[in-house]
């Protein structure tokens, strides 16, 4: 989306690009410094979202603002944020953006605005506590149980992995498992870090005084800016205990995946697996009475699990029913009974005890919700190869769960490259918990943004009680249809227990993309194609695929719907091309991004996390073909519950839900093309309905503005001109 073809007008509350009449600095010499001090160049979509955050900050407003690949975005809402006297908190969705922001982007530009700021504000990371090595785990050892994954000695893998962390340990400053490099497998982790729900506390630990964890969020609470993760964010909006500090500005980077991270937050799940490891903790702690109960209950859920298919239930039968009920109570039992039994033979009954009243307490919080049946959340029955069948139940809609939780004393500033789909931002902006009916108009009078007074602390927002997470991981892939938050819609209000609080108010802004979209990128549609089936890629689609490839000279970002499809044409190409086709699944996902971006010969062909994240400017990537439109699958149970409710509502279930979700990973797919002034290249999308579907324009809409062609003679003659 070009500057030229911006809908919304920016808010005017704004700070002058001169010095403020205090005569501090205004808004716009501070940006200059920050930029010069990252070498970057200005930019007017970078000038004007920083006037907006500011303006938003001093009224204390919430703010939508789209800014295209290229904006500098970071920047543009660290400078006002640095600027101003209260916390901020600025959660991202992906661990590279977040290195970004606290590895260059804040301590440059700390340096460079501390002359002019007269002082220097401190920043620090936050994360879940399962990022951070417990040094009572790694010296102690996990609790005694049957199931010990590991042997810690040279001998196993895991074992290796256990005694390099605890060498790191000794080491590190941080404890922080992303600092571990290189790092080691979840299951050697899990041996070294402990959730909230399994910590002792800093005064019962014997480590309590050197844990990195609590050393971290007391960073945190002494610092100016803390840059965090979705995940936590959701924690901490959703359950009882803030794990944030309070802070009067949010910013919320990759703000498009925010639904869909808090929806995981609020999903649980009931595996076998699970219910049988907490019979195991529980047998030397609890009552012989309870555990009997608790493994008897046991037995059964995996009895009347074990048939089961995947599907949607609407209500537990009678079978499902009684076996949920007497776990619930089994695992009441046990909790309530932790404190009778003492076990000398147990190495570190604290640590065993708190690890089995986690488990007991998890299961009977989540067994308490599918049997509470509210017709706000979705059941269903899901199979896969690592866990068996499970039960998982989330909510239909988390929009009333971000309306209370995320949007209350406190400024929310929210951006991303992709807000807009089909040109309008009603549509996430309802997702995120924002009523059209509280959007503002343009204001008329001037704020100047540098002398914004310090405000006043925010209030917590009232937590929704929710069963324990044990992680707040930092780069979790949110493209799982059934975590999806972007299928939420307006029609889903009245499908929203919470819709009766006060109406949030908000302005929306886009500013546009400094690169010349028309004339860099073509997008093209092959419009001559069949529509894709159920039965794999058509011949004609592999051949089309083929000769765009060759008329590229490799060079190919290949974006497939799903991993079968994704291999089936890596097999394919590799015997008709002589050109080297990577597959996501072949090395680690770093190092085919390495590999691709070096040799611009080379395709790399994946999946959903591929869609998003991936920068590769210049000539490695100069086509990015998309197999087909990415609509959830049909049978997906969230999905399929969510677009009933707005079909009984009175909408349109399909572009409500399906289209909405496919529409935004299309725009994030798409944007993988352009990512400096000089590149050059094709979007691709070899599904014909994206041209002769009614629907195809609201696709076409969410996308950057490319030049738009169905001819595959112009197609081909443009890629071969490229690549010389």
């Amino acid at each position: 989306m070009s500057d030229t073809a911006e809908t919304a007008t920016p808010p005017t509350g704004t700070a002058p690009t001169g010095p403020a009449p205090t005569g501090r600095p205004g808004v716009g010499d501070l940006l200059d410094a920050a930029v010069e001090a990252v070498g970057g160049t200005r930019r007017p979509g970078q000038i004007r979202m920083a006037e907006a955050v500011a303006g938003a900050i001093a009224r204390r407003e919430h703010l939508l603002v789209e800014a295209g690949t290229g904006t500098g975005k970071s920047l543009a809402y660290l400078v006002p944020a640095l600027a101003g006297r209260g916390r901020v908190v600025v959660a991202t969705a992906t661990l590279a953006l977040q290195r970004q922001l606290v590895e260059r982007d804040l301590p440059r530009t700390v340096d460079a605005l501390h002359p002019q700021l007269r002082r220097r504000p401190t920043f620090a990371t936050l994360k879940g506590r399962s990022n951070y090595v417990c040094l009572h785990r790694l010296h102690d050892g996990p609790p005694d149980e049957g199931d010990q994954l590991f042997e810690p000695s040279p001998t196993s893998q895991i074992g290796r992995d256990i005694i390099r962390v605890r060498d790191w340990a000794d080491d590190t400053e941080t404890g922080d498992r992303d600092d571990l490099s290189p790092g080691v497998n979840d299951r050697a982790w899990a041996q070294v870090s402990v959730s909230s729900s399994e910590c002792l506390g800093a005064n019962k630990c014997p480590y309590g005084e050197d844990c990195f964890a609590e050393r971290a969020r007391d960073i945190a609470k002494q610092s100016d800016i803390v840059v965090t993760n979705h995940a936590l964010l959701a924690i901490d909006a959703l359950e009882g205990a803030p794990v944030l500090p309070e802070h009067e500005v949010l910013v919320v980077d990759e703000a498009h995946e925010l639904a869909a991270r808090v929806t995981a937050v609020a999903t649980d799940d009931l595996t076998i697996g699970t219910v049988e490891r907490a019979a195991r903790r529980a047998a030397k702690l609890a009552n012989e009475k309870a555990v009997d109960a608790l493994q008897t209950a046991a037995e059964a859920y995996a009895k009347t699990m074990g048939p089961r298919e995947p599907a949607r239930i609407n209500e537990p039968d009678a079978d499902l029913g009684w076996t949920l009920a007497a776990l619930r109570d089994a695992c009441r039992a046990v909790i309530t009974s932790l404190g009778e039994v003492r076990d000398k033979t147990l190495s570190d009954e604290d640590a065993s005890r708190r690890q089995a009243m986690a488990s007991a307490q998890s299961i009977h919080d989540t067994c308490e919700r599918i049997l509470g049946g509210s017709p706000y959340d979705v059941l269903w029955v899901e199979r896969n190869d690592r866990v068996g069948p499970s039960l998982r139940i989330a909510p239909l809609a988390v929009a009333g769960l971000l309306r209370d939780a995320l949007f209350g004393d406190r400024t929310v500033v929210l951006t991303s490259a992709t807000l807009k789909l089909g040109g309008d931002f009603t549509g996430v902006a309802r997702t995120l918990g924002l009523n059209p009916e509280g959007l503002l108009p343009e204001p008329g009078a001037t704020v100047p943004v540098t002398a914004i007074p310090a405000p006043k602390p925010a209030a917590k927002p009232a937590a929704k009680p929710a069963a324990d997470r044990d992680t707040a991981d930092d780069d979790t892939d949110a493209t799982d249809a059934t975590a999806s938050g972007t299928s939420d819609t307006s029609d889903q209000e009245d499908a929203d227990p919470d819709n009766d609080t006060d109406l949030a108010v908000w302005r929306s802004l886009d500013v546009g993309s400094p690169y010349d979209y028309p004339r860099q990128g073509i997008l093209y549609v092959a419009k001559h194609l069949p529509p894709p089936g159920r039965d794999g890629m058509h011949p004609d689609t592999l051949d089309e695929l083929a000769e765009l490839i060759e008329c590229a000279g490799g060079r190919t970002l290949g974006l497939f719907s799903s991993r079968r499809a994704a291999e089936a044409a890596t097999e394919a190409l590799r015997e008709r091309l002589d050109l080297p086709i990577l597959c996501q699944g072949d090395d680690s996902l770093p190092e085919l991004l390495k590999t691709f971006a070096e040799d611009t010969r080379t395709c790399l062909f994946g999946t959903l996390s591929l869609w998003q994240g991936v920068d590769v400017p210049g000539p490695s990537c100069q086509l990015v073909v998309m197999d087909r439109i990415p609509f959830p699958r049909p049978d997906d149970p969230l999905m399929a519950a969510r677009a009933q409710a707005v079909h009984q509502a009175g909408g349109n279930g399909f572009m409500a839900v399906s289209a909405t979700h496919a529409a935004l990973l299309m725009a994030q797919g798409a944007g993988r093309l352009i990512r400096a002034g000089e590149d050059r290249g094709v979007v691709a999308v070899l599904d014909s309905r994206l041209a002769t579907a009614r629907y195809g324009g609201f696709f076409r809409a969410s996308m950057p503005d490319f030049w738009y062609t169905t001819d595959r003679n112009q197609v081909r003659k443009s890629l071969a001109a490229i690549d010389t």
